[in-house]
């Protein structure tokens, strides 16, 4: 590293190396070169005069890429595509006479940025669903542990600690939704010349409508798509880009949710996130163990959610055919929104799988609440009784806002006991006061929701998570 040049720290600090790779140069201009092959092989099955030898010379020149001479033409004719056909042509000297025949710059431009959006859109989904394996594991194992419930961060019914990682878990699950769709449905631009029409390559195959609508499929199938967008300008809509950043934004949003919530649990110490034996959370308090790892998830999926506006502003601007004024930006925000996606992923998953739930202070914060959560059974029990509803109420009032304000909770049920009406029902009393009564059906909408939704997309993406070496266990 230049430690004299600016790095982006999403490549020196927080993504991985497997989806720098994929915005890399190395990875975006062979592209380019390996697109210009699969065009003039295509266009010679379809009968254009392209020797089988400027084929095989374009394929074994393929990684001779001379940044410094591509760029030296580059600064004196701004402009990137000339500059590597230039480039290219020195090494296939047989080859340079059919590179680019009858294509724009946006067919290696736009054709390469959906590649480079597939690859990293297929490794975005495949951490999204390593992390949703680890969560379905913890959702899980805690699915029956009873725990104080919040609605405006106050104290509310009980729940569980897996019904609250399932609320994450959906969330997380609907992303990659969204992802499998958008990938499964995204075309390829393929071979549609100058401005849509495939005019250019009407006059290659002379005005052969059926040889040009074979050309764009060809090419497409050389890179793996299904389909190819059904009409372009030069540049295919850029909403497609505003999509995948609305599906980038909706996973920076849930884990921003998971981690603040973490970081809100942590400050009661419920739920911890790892800490390394020989970590430090502050130079000056050494007790500290601040929840440093769900603070950068926020602070870098921040960065997500404001990427839709950018990508709306460039669909909304694309004068007629096209115009440049979309290029700068995206070559930023494409890679930099799936390098910061990558690296919250990845980060959120070294969370789950170290997550510390602390059994015993969720019981003793849970039980210090639940007399003031009975409080309603209580009441209609004593109205049965024939106590006043009224002067049930007011007893259970004037015990319980005084002891609350005084944080004595851990007082409520002795004093409940001592009252000489409420005491009457201690036997009742304590037979509500197991947590476990009151959380409802939470453990099993745990297990219907991982078992009917969860594991079934698991199992869709089983091998392919083999054979990159993870394997899920739900």
């Amino acid at each position: 590293m230049n430690r004299d040049e600016y790095t982006s720290p999403l490549i020196s600090r927080y993504a991985s190396g497997e989806m720098s790779r994929i915005f890399c140069d190395n990875f975006k201009y062979k592209t380019w070169r390996k697109l210009w092959i699969a065009l003039a092989e295509a266009q010679k099955d379809l009968g254009i005069n392209i020797g089988d030898e400027q084929i095989d010379e374009l394929k074994k020149n393929i990684d001779n890429i001379d940044y410094d001479y591509v760029s030296k033409i580059e600064k004196e004719k701004k402009h990137d595509v000339m500059s590597h056909i230039e480039g290219y042509a020195r090494y296939a000297p047989q080859g340079a006479g059919i590179l680019h025949l009858g294509a724009t710059s946006a067919f290696v431009t736009d054709n390469t940025d959906l590649i480079q959006i597939r690859e990293a859109g297929r490794l975005i989904l495949k951490k999204l669903l390593i992390l949703i394996d680890n969560l379905s594991d913890k959702a899980m194992q805690y699915r029956d542990l009873p725990v104080l419930g919040f609605t405006h961060f106050q104290p509310a019914q009980p729940t569980t600690a897996g019904k609250r990682f399932c609320l994450w878990l959906y969330e997380l699950f609907e992303d990659a939704l969204e992802m499998e769709d958008f990938l499964k449905k995204l075309p390829f631009r393929s071979a549609k010349g100058t401005v849509g029409t495939m005019a250019s390559y009407m006059e290659i195959f002379n005005n052969d409508e059926k040889k040009c609508m074979e050309l764009d499929r060809k090419v497409a199938q050389s890179f793996g798509f299904e389909h190819t967008f059904p009409v372009t300008g030069q540049t295919y809509s850029r909403k497609t880009d505003y999509r995948l950043s609305a599906i980038l934004s909706g996973i920076g949003q849930s884990l921003i949710k998971m981690a603040t919530d973490i970081r809100l649990l942590q400050h009661r110490r419920e739920v911890m996130e790892p800490f390394g034996a020989s970590q430090v959370g502050s130079s000056a308090m050494p007790y500290k163990q601040n929840p440093m790892k769900c603070e950068r998830i926020t602070s870098l999926a921040r960065y997500l959610l404001t990427k839709p506006v950018d990508f709306a502003n460039i669909a909304s601007g694309q004068w007629l055919e096209r115009t440049l004024d979309d290029s700068a930006l995206r070559r930023i925000i494409i890679p930099e929104s799936f390098l910061t996606a990558d690296a919250v992923l990845s980060l959120a998953t070294v969370v789950i799988k170290g997550i510390n739930v602390n059994e015993r202070i969720i019981s003793k914060n849970l039980s210090a609440y639940l007399p003031l959560m009975l409080s309603e059974k209580l009441i209609a029990v004593m109205a049965r009784d024939g106590v006043s509803r009224q002067e049930a109420h007011s007893r259970i009032r004037d015990i319980s806002l005084g002891l609350i304000e005084e944080m004595r909770l851990e007082e409520v049920l002795e004093r409940f006991l001592e009252d000489e009406i409420i005491g009457r029902y201690k036997d009742f009393i304590k037979q509500i006061c197991d947590p476990g009564l009151h959380t409802g059906l939470a453990g099993r909408q745990v297990e219907e929701f991982i078992k009917n939704s969860v594991k079934p997309m698991l199992d869709r993406y089983r091998d392919q998570l083999a054979d990159a070496g993870y394997e899920h266990s739900i």
